[in-house]
Parts: C-alpha cells; sequence; structure tokens
C-alpha cells in the first residue's frame, strides 16, 4: 500500500493527521511510531502490530508485540500503570524479583530477551567479572533477581563460569615465560563473560 493511501486510512478510519511523509520516515526507519498510531497502522494494513515489528528489543515493542496496552501489562505485574511506563520509557527496568519474572511470562521472553529489554546487559557483566574473580556464592542472589533462572541451576552456571576463569588463570600463570602478556586470555574471557554465562546457563554443564 503507497504511503499516501495508508495516511489516508489513517485520517479517515482513526481521525490521525498523518502525513504521507511521515508514513514514509516510518518505512525506512527514520522515524518510529507512538503505540496508539502503530496500533492503528496495524488497522489499515490488516495485520497485528507485531507483524510491523520486525525484532521486539525493548519493553515497549515486546509489549505492543503481545497486543498489551500499558495499563494491562502493568495490572499484571502488580504495578503503577505510571510507573511502569516511566521504566518502559527510561528504557530501565526497577521492577523486584516478581515482577521480574512475571514481566518475561506476560511477554513470552527468554531470559537473554528480557535482559536485553530491560536494558541490564552491563549490571549483568558487572557482577559475573565480581562472580568469577571473587567468591561465585556472592553473586548468586544478585543475579538472580535479575533474571528468572532455576536457582539451583544458576548456581551450577556460575561455579562453572568461575571453574572457566580461574583454570585459565592457572594455566596462563603456568605458562609464564612463553608468553608476552600473561593476563590476555583472563581479559579475553572476562570481555566475552555475557557470552560465556549464556553458553553455560542454555545447556547442560559438564
Amino acid at each position: 500500500m503507497a504511503p499516501g493511501h495508508v495516511a489516508y486510512g489513517l485520517r479517515a478510519q482513526y481521525g490521525m493527521q498523518v502525513t504521507p511523509e511521515t508514513v514514509t520516515a516510518w518505512e525506512r526507519g527514520l522515524a518510529v511510531p507512538g503505540t496508539r498510531e502503530l496500533t492503528a497502522l496495524a488497522g489499515v494494513l490488516w495485520c497485528s502490530p507485531g507483524e510491523l515489528l520486525s525484532t521486539a528489543t525493548s519493553l515497549r515493542e515486546h509489549r505492543i508485540a503481545r497486543g498489551l496496552a500499558p495499563d494491562e501489562l502493568a495490572r499484571r505485574l502488580g504495578m503503577d500503570a505510571h510507573a511502569y511506563l516511566r521504566m518502559e520509557e527510561s528504557g530501565r527496568w526497577r521492577g523486584n524479583e516478581r515482577q521480574t519474572a512475571a514481566l518475561a511470562g506476560a511477554l513470552g521472553l527468554s531470559p537473554r530477551e528480557l535482559l536485553a529489554a530491560t536494558g541490564r546487559d552491563k549490571e549483568l557483566a558487572e557482577l559475573l567479572r565480581g562472580a568469577v574473580t571473587s567468591r561465585w556464592q556472592a553473586y548468586v542472589r544478585p543475579v538472580g533477581r535479575m533474571l528468572p533462572l532455576e536457582r539451583g541451576h544458576l548456581q551450577d552456571v556460575l561455579q562453572q563460569l568461575h571453574t572457566d576463569y580461574q583454570s585459565r588463570m592457572v594455566a596462563t600463570l603456568s605458562w609464564g615465560a612463553a608468553v608476552d602478556d600473561t593476563g590476555e586470555p583472563g581479559r579475553e574471557f572476562l570481555d566475552r563473560i555475557v557470552d560465556h554465562f549464556w553458553d553455560l546457563a542454555k545447556g547442560p554443564l559438564p
């Protein structure tokens, strides 16, 4: 459907004053329609809002893909709608452990999708670096608050992650004179700590 026809449909069916140029900008990714505009756009194009989102990454995109209004999702999470919207708009999730698990369930998110949608990748990376370089047991609860993983499995993952890092460091020290930079393998591991975590979390542990 041409941009002019889409703009006409939005105006005729939903009373929205949207220009063909705006529709073109949406198509090219130069602008992003709001929730109300996206819902109306789906109506004009006879599809679901989720079909208009190529790959949902933010909380807003996942919510729209599920066809949920902000107040409905907030009700499911047991929080004030305005509080939820503030978190959605800022891209920073502040819900508690129970609300985080409810959010993942309501939006059908895997643990990794949940982490990306709530903007907490860097926070997880910092926790994981602490877990492998010190006592991993102290990080079970903080990581568990962020992700809906079964506690026993999470403990196994953190323990294995710690073992993998420490074994690299021991091996590096034993190479000593054979390598120029004895810290490089450890730094490389820490740089990819989140990837290592997800590799362990999704599969059987050794």
